[in-house]
Parts: structure tokens; C-alpha cells; sequence
């Protein structure tokens, strides 16, 4: 039983034996149902019948192929090929919304699964950001980008963009920050591409709630899953081999 069912679960029966005297709990059980391979070797006919034309269409949709990876890619703390590829594509993306972003932030907890070599689906994709999170631009004064930095020092990283450098101590404090090998000023304003739900203070990320000239669209195609497709799509257009590599933009001492 999920968490939140149990919960809900006990909430009603205690709300139900404040209403009625006559109730009164007894006790609370419970159990896990371990779902893995064993149950392959045994499929249930019927159930595969069933699904058969669901899975058809669903594999109509999730397999084709949108472009090709040149490595395998998963997302580590504090820098990662997918932290750093996730965060470029952000920064990409400005062109399209005729943003020039002077770096990208994506959240690691937003990457839920790696990428593995060679060609890359829709469903791929999918995998990796099954979230509606969209694209959003914004500007933070370089104080608040130097708090934005700390936050992420205090958890041992997230994903930046290419020409952002931290230097971070191993009790997760922020050592040192630059953007395209000059520090952050203090009172400049950088133009920031991330998520719209990091945009909101999410994954304490909260100094982005002192953003402002907000450009935040929220139709479908501004999904972030979206963003990332028309990237490997480009990039197979020039024929490119998508490519991301470990740079030392979050180092730890």
C-alpha cells in the first residue's frame, strides 16, 4: 500500500470514530507486494490480450527515434555528461523565445533516468523528463544568483550550463563562483533559462522567488520534453552525434 494511501487510510478511520462513538480503532496492518521479474515467467493471457492493442499504439508513439547519443548519460552530483547536456539545451533553447540566457539551471531530482548510447526515442525522452515542466526565463540581480549558487552548494550541486563554475568545500558550503571566467557581480542583473517549477523556489532553489521580467509560456510545446526532442532533432539535421562531457563546472574541494 502506498504511503498515501495508508495515511488517508488512518485519517478517515480516526475522523470517523471522532463522528460516531460507537467506533473505535483496533489496529492498523499492513503488507508489500513485491512486483519484479518473477511474474515474466508466467504471464497472464488474458491480461497481455487485453493490453495488446494498448501497447501498440503506446509503442506507435514512444519508439521513434530522434536523434543518437554518443555515450551513456546519467545524471551524478556535483556535474554529470546528462547534468551538463540537460542545462545546455535550456540554454539553447533561448533562440526559439529570442532569449539570450547568460546561463541555464535544470534541477537534478527533474532528470529520473539515463540515456543510453546510441539512438535515443520519444519514449527515451519521456524517461528521462516525465514531468510538465516548461521553459522559463527570467532575471536575477548577481546577489541573488550568488544565493542561488549557495543553495545549490548546500546540496552538492545541480545542473548549470556551460561557462558557470563553482567551487564548492566538502561540508557543501560555496567556495568561489564565475560565469565565463569573471565573478559574479553583486549588482548586475543575468538573464536566467531554467524550469518554471524552479522558477517558483522549488528544490531550494528559493532565491529564485526574488525573479523578475518573468517570460514563463505554458502551452504544450513549451514543455521541456519538447525542448529536448527538437534539440537531438537538430543536431541529427547536421548530422551530429549528441555528446556531453564532465568539464569541472562544479568542482569539490
Amino acid at each position: 500500500m502506498k504511503r498515501t494511501t495508508f495515511t488517508w487510510l488512518v485519517t478517515g478511520t480516526i475522523a470517523l470514530s471522532a463522528c460516531a462513538s460507537h467506533y473505535q480503532l483496533a489496529g492498523v496492518e499492513r503488507s508489500r507486494i513485491l512486483i519484479d521479474s518473477t511474474y515474466d515467467a508466467h504471464p497472464d493471457e488474458q491480461a497481455a490480450a487485453f493490453m495488446a492493442p494498448f501497447k501498440h499504439r503506446v509503442d506507435s508513439m514512444m519508439s521513434p527515434v530522434v536523434g543518437s547519443l554518443a555515450r551513456y548519460m546519467a545524471a551524478v552530483r556535483p556535474e554529470s555528461p546528462l547534468s551538463n547536456l540537460m542545462a545546455d539545451i535550456l540554454l539553447w533553447t533561448g533562440k526559439a523565445y529570442q532569449e539570450h540566457p547568460d546561463f541555464a539551471v535544470y534541477n537534478m531530482g527533474g532528470m529520473r533516468a539515463a540515456f543510453s548510447k546510441g539512438p535515443v526515442t520519444y519514449g527515451d525522452v519521456l524517461d528521462v523528463a516525465p514531468f510538465e515542466n516548461k521553459i522559463c526565463f527570467l532575471t536575477l540581480k548577481g546577489d541573488k544568483v550568488l544565493e542561488l549558487f549557495r543553495e545549490m552548494a548546500s546540496v552538492g550541486g545541480e545542473a548549470v550550463s556551460h561557462g558557470v563554475n563553482l567551487v564548492i568545500t566538502k561540508d557543501y558550503k560555496l567556495k568561489s563562483a564565475s560565469l565565463n571566467g569573471k565573478p559574479i557581480d553583486p549588482q548586475a542583473d543575468y538573464r536566467v533559462a531554467t524550469l518554471d517549477y524552479l522558477a517558483q523556489g522549488n528544490d531550494k532553489m528559493v532565491a529564485f522567488k526574488a525573479k523578475t521580467n518573468v517570460v514563463s509560456p505554458q502551452n504544450t510545446e513549451n514543455n521541456v520534453r519538447f525542448l529536448i526532442i527538437n534539440y537531438f532533432r537538430e543536431q541529427t539535421a547536421q548530422g551530429k552525434v549528441v555528446d556531453s562531457e564532465v568539464e569541472g563546472r562544479i568542482v569539490v574541494e
